[in-house]
């Protein structure tokens, strides 16, 4: 009887030791495996997918930023979604003399916060299918439930998928997107 009564405890300790401590299954982002102990941009520059998200950020003077503890949402756009934004785009801003509009783009596709997926979701379902989410460049984002998933919808009307969600960082969350957000 006590061997039953020590492995229920046992079975029980375990049960609330996994709920406790949650894991995250390792998720590839353009490649390369993003660890949940690196932050954004320790991941981010390891990704094939965000050569250019990265560029971008090194020009904008944001390494800093995202390197510190945070946390942010980022919902990071990859390479084929700048190379979609008319030709020539992504050469303006990255000159020295748009630093500004850069940053205020870049800083557009961050909320302060850690939002994950069913963070987003809840959201969401609270606003009776919207959530307004302020970015860290003082605009706002509209996130709705897609056939997709998640959509993003900018302050222009645009729409981007998440395409990949929940990509966890020590300083907060990724969300691979599919085009880029711009603000008003």
């Amino acid at each position: 009887m006590q061997t039953k009564s020590k492995l229920a405890s046992l079975a029980l300790a375990l049960a609330i030791s996994a709920i406790a401590a949650p894991t995250f299954a390792q998720v590839t982002v353009g490649g390369a495996p993003m660890y949940a102990t690196k932050d954004i941009i320790d991941n981010a520059v390891n990704s094939k997918d965000h050569t250019t998200l990265v560029a971008a950020v090194k020009a904008a003077g944001l390494v800093a930023t995202l390197k510190g503890p945070g946390p942010f949402t980022v919902f990071a756009p990859t390479n084929a979604a700048f190379a979609a934004l008319p030709a020539g785009t992504v050469d303006t801003l990255l000159k020295p003399e748009n630093k500004g509009k850069l940053t205020t783009i870049l800083t557009y596709h961050v909320v302060a916060g850690k939002m994950d997926g069913s963070s987003l979701m809840k959201a969401i379902a609270d606003g009776m299918g919207k959530a307004t989410l302020k970015t860290v460049s003082g605009g706002t984002l509209t996130a709705t439930a897609s056939s997709a998933g998640i959509a993003i919808v900018d302050e222009k009307g645009g729409s981007a998928n998440v395409t990949i969600a929940d990509v966890y960082q020590s300083n907060g969350v990724i969300h691979v997107v599919d085009k880029v957000l711009l603000p008003k």
